[in-house]
């Protein structure tokens, strides 16, 4: 193989840990994941690699939902006024961010509508059409669309948008239990995607002040950014019947009583893709999961010597990979080497066989690991063998690597005035609204919430000093 050496962009900063979001945003633009050119202000274009990211995260979660028995649907665009405000709390919550649509052409309309924030007032006037009896339960939809909330703070590539691509999961069931049964499921749910993606995560019950507008609670799943700041991949939202009151969804028992149902929602957007850039990445670009990655392979033909013969093996390789499922491409522009190597490390895939006229001779690759570098050369007859076992060893060393992250920012503390670096606090909270907003003004940073799957705790308010039994978490946010 040629001796080249990887050749660095000059414009490219590639200081991850010194300026976060200059990085961030250096790193989307020069890997190709998202355009920013586009007229309106927070709504950027999907570009094919980013948006092939997207829908590797959506088929996974497609096929996680789907084996729990959830059924795709997908629900018009526009909410009428009058649906959106059947439910008070849900108004409060999202009525300083919607867009309005008030004129078709020249005519004003006599009923305004409404580009969805989120789908619950679209989708349950119809529920009441949809569920009759107990026979119709539990109901189990869910879709992936656009949705539009005017987002009045700095907008960043999938993290902060004012369009962006949503996963939201809808249920009714005919109790409590069973509601909450779906909580457990929602979970296990995430569970399994957060190891596909390789992003470990808490799971806090918001605070009653930070919960989803119209839900009972809220369980939020957050990761923690580099920054030391945590970012909230998805939400699962416990509503009891404070919807169906509301939408009057009911459904008639086996005694032939009319009874609401119970509904729960989970939602995912985009941020998957931005906590999986911030996360994974470093100061040579993206670093992807493999489970994720849009390609997972690249070959490199390394042109020193025969170049017929160099890229016939090369094609060789390409079109036994591809056989086995594995999405793989090639490089062979030209271009040096080391321009190769730097783009291939940039989009962070996985893979990369290196190929020169020293591999075509001795009948062998040179495989280079993209999170940690390691080159090994493999013989051409164990070439699958190899890029599945290194794939299962990136997965396994990616997530606890992550995990060891999350872990090691957690503290516990018994003072406030221990609270100097960014990073995730835990520490003992009374449970009243008016203690644990004295603690976000007197921190500055936000209250996540408490652990879903309760920790052992006895101590006291880290504010009022009460006993308490209840454990908190506080960190600022993305």
């Amino acid at each position: 193989m040629g001796n080249a050496e990887e050749e660095k962009d000059e414009e490219w900063t590639g200081e991850k840990f010194e300026n976060f979001s200059e990085w961030y945003n250096e790193v989307i633009e020069k890997a190709g994941l998202s355009d920013k050119r586009y007229p309106v202000k927070g709504m950027n274009i999907w570009t094919p690699y980013g948006w092939k990211l997207m829908q590797n995260i959506d088929r996974e979660t497609r096929r996680l939902v789907r084996e729990t028995g959830h059924q795709e649907v997908k629900f018009p665009l526009l909410i009428p006024d009058k649906e959106f405000k059947k439910e008070a709390d849900h108004i409060a919550g999202f009525e300083d961010e919607v867009y309005w649509v008030t004129k078709a052409g020249q005519n004003e309309l006599d009923i305004p509508l409404l580009l969805r924030p989120t789908s619950e007032t679209a989708m349950y006037p119809v529920f009441d059409l949809w569920v009759r009896s107990h026979a119709d339960l539990p109901l189990k939809i869910y879709q992936m669309v656009n949705v539009f909330r005017y987002e009045t703070k700095q907008t960043k590539a999938f993290m902060r948008m004012r369009e962006f691509h949503f996963f939201e999961a809808h249920t009714c069931h005919a109790t409590e239990e069973g509601a909450e049964e779906q909580i457990e499921e929602d979970l296990e749910i995430m569970e399994e995607l957060s190891k596909k993606i390789c992003m470990p995560y808490l799971a806090l019950v918001r605070t009653d002040w930070d919960k989803f507008p119209g839900a009972e609670y809220t369980v939020g799943a957050d990761a923690l950014m580099p920054t030391g700041r945590t970012l909230q991949m998805a939400g699962i939202h416990q509503y009891k019947t404070n919807f169906s009151e509301a939408y009057d969804i009911t459904f008639e028992d086996e005694e032939g009583e009319h009874k609401h149902v119970h509904q729960t929602t989970y939602g995912m957007a985009e941020r998957l893709v931005g906590a999986v850039i911030g996360i994974h990445g470093d100061d040579k670009g993206l670093i992807l999961p493999p489970e994720a990655a849009p390609t997972q392979v690249r070959i490199i033909p390394i042109i020193y010597g025969d170049e017929e013969t160099i890229k016939s093996y090369c094609e060789d390789i390409k079109a036994e990979l591809k056989k086995e499922g594995i999405e793989v491409d090639m490089d062979d522009r030209d271009e040096r080497p080391g321009s190769k190597f730097y783009d291939a490390e940039m989009k962070g895939i996985p893979v990369r066989l290196d190929i020169g006229s020293d591999e075509v001779e001795e009948d062998n690759i040179t495989l280079v690991r993209r999170d940690t570098g390691d080159k090994q050369t493999i013989d051409r007859d164990e070439l699958t063998e190899k890029v599945k076992s290194t794939f299962k060893n990136m997965q396994e060393d990616m997530y606890e690597k992550a995990k060891r992250h999350l872990e090691e920012n957690i503290e516990e503390i018994d003072e406030l005035s221990e609270i100097d670096e960014e990073k995730i606090y835990k520490f003992g909270w009374c449970g009243k609204e008016s203690c644990g907003k004295e603690i976000e003004d007197i921190t500055g940073r936000d209250l996540l919430g408490t652990p879903y799957h309760r920790e052992g705790f006895e101590g006291e308010c880290i504010n009022c000093g009460k006993k308490t039994e209840t454990m908190i978490y506080l960190s600022n946010t993305h």
